[in-house]
C-alpha cells in the first residue's frame, strides 16, 4: 500500500495547471483536458475535472494497493463502506468512506 495521490477537482484544468505549476510543482502527464498530475516529487496532486472525480466536487486522498478486492474486503470488516469497484484507463477503483465519513480512492493500476 502507499498513498497515490491526492485529487483535485479541477473545472478549468488550464487555470489549475497554472496555479499549481506557479507553486513550483512540475507536471508528470496530461490527460487531454480531464486530468493532469503534478508533483514535488514526492507527493502527486491529480487534478481532475468532472468527468474524473470520485466523488464530485471533494478533495480525497487516494490509495494504491495490489490487490483491490482483498483491500476492500479488509476495509468493509473494519467498519468502512466500499462502492463497486469501476475500471478506469488507467486502474480499477473504489470510492471507500471510513467509519467517520470521510471519502477515499482505493484503486489498483491495471496490469501493464
Amino acid at each position: 500500500m502507499r498513498i497515490g495521490h491526492v485529487i483535485v477537482p479541477a473545472g478549468d484544468l488550464d487555470a489549475q495547471l497554472a496555479f499549481y505549476t506557479g507553486l513550483g510543482l512540475t507536471v508528470r502527464f496530461r490527460d487531454g483536458d480531464r486530468y493532469a498530475a503534478v508533483t514535488d516529487g514526492t507527493v502527486t496532486v491529480g487534478l481532475a475535472d468532472a468527468t474524473q472525480q470520485p466523488v464530485a466536487g471533494r478533495t480525497l486522498l487516494s490509495v494504491q494497493v495490489d490487490d483491490l478486492d482483498a483491500c476492500l474486503a479488509g476495509l468493509v470488516a473494519a467498519g468502512a463502506t466500499a462502492g463497486a469497484p469501476q475500471a478506469g484507463p488507467h486502474e480499477r477503483r473504489a470510492v471507500v468512506v471510513d467509519p467517520c465519513g470521510n471519502p477515499l480512492v482505493v484503486y489498483e493500476r491495471n496490469p501493464a
